[in-house]
């Protein structure tokens, strides 16, 4: 592997000891107006995005919201999006983590992420006519199919230009995937461990 294509243009030290965002806990609703509060000062700073990244998971709705804030400052700000993964990287933290380019995804050398399908939890009931009961079967089956088709795209923003496939990816999902930073850096999902 080539080291000098995934140095990073900053130094180690500020990727581990001074991130400008700290998303520590859980992705929930008070996580997004911090996170685009935080993000505003980045880009009013003109700085490189340096997110430090620590979550059990939480909502994936909110943590695609903040993916997609990622790729836009990314796309839009002329400046580099970084992220060092600690200690753990669940669920909709492995979902803001894929937004960053695979170059600029570190992790510190305990960290551990999940992967897994999304859980969904839901119960319909059905006491009215066959045809609006069949409307309502049709509305929560797109509910599903289109959480899936959201899910997978995620997958594949995670697994680009690693060496692993969104199909082994999604296979191992679906039994909770855990992956430890020697395995993240094996399978080339992230660019490098900090130490």
């Amino acid at each position: 592997m080539d080291t000098a294509a995934t140095m990073p243009a900053i130094a180690d030290d500020e990727l581990l000891f001074r991130p400008n965002i700290s998303l520590n806990g859980s992705i929930n609703a008070d996580a997004l107006p911090f996170f685009l509060e935080r993000l505003g000062e980045v880009r009013q700073q003109g700085t490189h995005l340096v997110l430090e990244l620590n979550t059990q998971g939480g909502d994936a709705d909110i943590g695609r919201r903040i993916a997609l804030e990622i790729r836009l400052f990314g796309r839009h700000s002329g400046k580099q999006a970084y992220c060092v993964g600690k200690s753990y990287v669940y669920s909709a933290g492995v979902t803001i983590l894929a937004a960053f380019p695979r170059a600029n995804r570190y992790l510190t050398e305990d960290a551990v992420l999940l992967v897994h399908e999304r859980q969904i939890e839901h119960q319909i009931q059905l006491n009215e006519p066959i045809k609006a009961a069949l409307q309502k079967v049709r509305a929560q089956l797109s509910l599903l199919e289109t959480a899936r088709d959201l899910e997978l795209e995620g997958f594949r923003e995670l697994v680009q230009e690693s060496r692993i496939s969104v199909e082994e990816l999604y296979d191992r999902a679906s039994t909770n995937y855990y992956l430890s930073a020697a395995e993240a850096l094996k399978v080339g999902i992230v660019a490098r461990i900090l130490r």
